[in-house]
């Protein structure tokens, strides 16, 4: 079949329409890999440059986009996923993921409700490939057939690696309060007991085993490692207000669950994303690193 100019050009805004439809979902794909929007809209873009490069012909005979498109954004997404990996390996402190906060680019991003900065925390410890088959088949729901496609493995290889990932997400998956307006209660709690400082009422709203991660890239000052325990974080978060100055604080969406976004001198400060069960906070990821912080208003 040959195309003339007229017909290449409908059909080309036949197929920009169909991927803006899809872009939100491939956008949650990428990110569900990555961790990053920034790189999330790199990979999506590029899969938009390869379909429209793709001779019109045989882009007339996919028969699923969907699919297509799913495939080849999480193809790129493994390739990115192994280059960020080797990079996060020299990361100063611990590594976030970037939020996706309401209000900023996060509302182009359809986004799992699984996909909290804790579990995406979890996801990291997964090889490329145990994380790709367990975030296609598991979260968004595709075959094993184009999970296959999309790592370079047969099904039944995908089926064991997404299998493993399963246990592994099983065992280190965050617990969290289903009930948002329990979720949004505490925060608030949380919120008013950091403004003021208080010791004591932290304490009470922290797990036994509460886990504190912040994230500064080596830019920002935060901790180098992990804070675990109810009395140690409660006295990192008031030694750091008295340090940096008790921040003003916005009750936010932070990749779907109620959180923080932290304001000092004016600025951004800093993104918090909280895990909580059975009334207590269990995950405290606070974002502080400047570079994750710019697409948010």
């Amino acid at each position: 079949m040959e195309y003339d100019t007229s017909a290449r050009a409908s059909r080309t805004d036949e197929l920009a329409a169909e991927f803006t439809a899809l872009r939100p979902r491939l956008l949650g794909v990428a990110y569900s890999l990555l961790g990053s929007l920034d790189e999330a809209e790199d990979v999506v873009q590029d899969a938009w440059l390869r379909l429209t490069r793709t001779d019109p012909e045989k882009v007339d005979a996919i028969r699923d986009l969907t699919g297509w498109l799913v495939v080849t954004v999480s193809r790129l997404g493994v390739d990115a996923l192994r280059s960020a990996r080797r990079r996060r390996e020299e990361y100063v402190g611990p590594w976030l993921p970037e939020p996706l906060v309401t209000g900023d680019p996060a509302d182009r991003v359809t986004l799992d409700e699984s996909m909290s900065l804790a579990m995406l925390v979890v996801l990291e410890s997964l090889s490329p490939a145990e994380r790709t088959s367990f975030v296609l088949h598991d979260v968004f729901g595709c075959e094993f057939t184009e999970v296959a496609q999309a790592v370079g493995r047969t099904p039944a290889a995908c089926r064991q690696l997404a299998a493993r990932a399963r246990k592994h997400v099983a065992a280190r998956a965050p617990r969290f309060e289903v009930d948002t307006e329990a979720h949004r209660d505490v925060v608030a709690a949380f919120a008013r007991a950091c403004e003021g400082m208080d010791l004591a009422a932290l304490v009470e709203l922290l797990d036994p085993d509460v886990v504190l991660r912040t994230d500064g890239g080596g830019r920002v000052l935060a901790a180098r490692r992990p804070v675990v325990g109810a009395e140690k974080v409660a006295r990192f978060l008031v030694r750091t207000a008295r340090s940096l100055g008790p921040p003003r604080q916005r009750h936010v969406l932070v990749n779907g669950r109620p959180g923080l976004l932290r304001y000092r001198a004016g600025r951004l400060d800093s993104v918090v994303g909280l895990t909580i069960a059975d009334g207590r906070i269990t995950e405290l990821d606070v974002v502080r690193n400047p570079e994750k912080l710019r697409s948010i208003p």
